[in-house]
């Protein structure tokens, strides 16, 4: 009934709720840009063709948007019987908003990461991508493959950067069929956005510091949340200046890799 009534209210044009929505979506979207870095890094790092990335990132996404679920209805819950949660949640957003900010972003790459360590010294692994399959079985034996080994640190990684995204779009709105169709809108749009801009992550080099403004603000809110309320149309005008601001600012610097080639 619950989610029948918040279909209606989307139907019948409810301002309130889909100002929420579409702002929950932009900062899900928004930070998603980020984790894009760190998947280009680790298919660099596995030498992953660009066929066999469509099939981890498929793969990925609809990990992800079980696992968001289970955040979302986790998150929800703690929020509504404790609401002392909410300064943890913001003290989260904060902390790694002045990480971006600052450029404290963890430099290991995910791919040389403690999970594929892991993974590489207790799971049977072959050393190739036996065609396009996740396991294979040689000599009786069954074994897992070097994709599967990529798409494990990439569902592990999703997993992380949902401990930050997550508490950003409920400091948005409470509102669980707000906050999930937002989150698998974003998420189900990662795939195509990934190969739309992999070949110009590069020149978004200047992107951390507005996505450091975006969890500074949402951070602030929801730490003030018993204080003040923020009106849902500035925050999204917040969010839009920030990432106008930040790309602009990438498109007229040039990346220190490219600076340091051109002497």
């Amino acid at each position: 009934f619950y989610g029948h009534r918040m279909t209606g209210d989307f139907v019948t044009g409810n301002p309130r709720l889909s100002l929420q929505f579409v702002t929950a979506y932009l900062v899900e979207e928004a930070l998603s840009i980020d984790n894009l870095f760190v998947f280009l890094l680790i298919f660099r790092f596995f030498k992953v063709a660009s066929p066999l990335q469509h099939k981890v990132l498929f793969w990925g996404i609809f990990g992800a948007i079980v696992m968001r679920g289970l955040f979302i209805a986790s998150g929800l819950v703690l929020l509504n019987r404790f609401r002392w949660v909410t300064y943890i949640f913001g003290a989260i957003i904060l902390y790694t908003g002045f990480k971006l900010l600052f450029g404290q972003e963890d430099g290991e790459n995910p791919a040389r990461g403690f999970i594929a360590r892991f993974a590489q010294r207790h799971l049977r692994l072959t050393n190739d991508f036996s065609g396009a399959a996740f396991t294979v079985r040689r000599n009786g034996v069954r074994y897992f493959t070097t994709l599967a080994l990529v798409l494990l640190v990439v569902e592990v990684t999703d997993v992380i950067f949902a401990t930050d995204s997550i508490p950003a779009v409920l400091a948005i709105t409470r509102q669980p069929y707000v906050v999930f169709t937002s989150n698998v809108f974003a998420i189900l749009g990662l795939r195509a956005l990934y190969f739309a801009l992999a070949s110009l992550m590069d020149l978004f080099h200047q992107l951390h510091y507005g996505l450091a403004a975006i969890l500074l603000l949402i951070g602030i809110e929801m730490l003030g949340s018993n204080y003040f309320a923020i009106p849902t149309v500035y925050t999204f005008a917040f969010i839009v200046a920030a990432l106008a601001a930040s790309i602009l600012f990438s498109l007229a610097t040039r990346p220190a890799s490219e600076h340091n080639s051109a002497r």
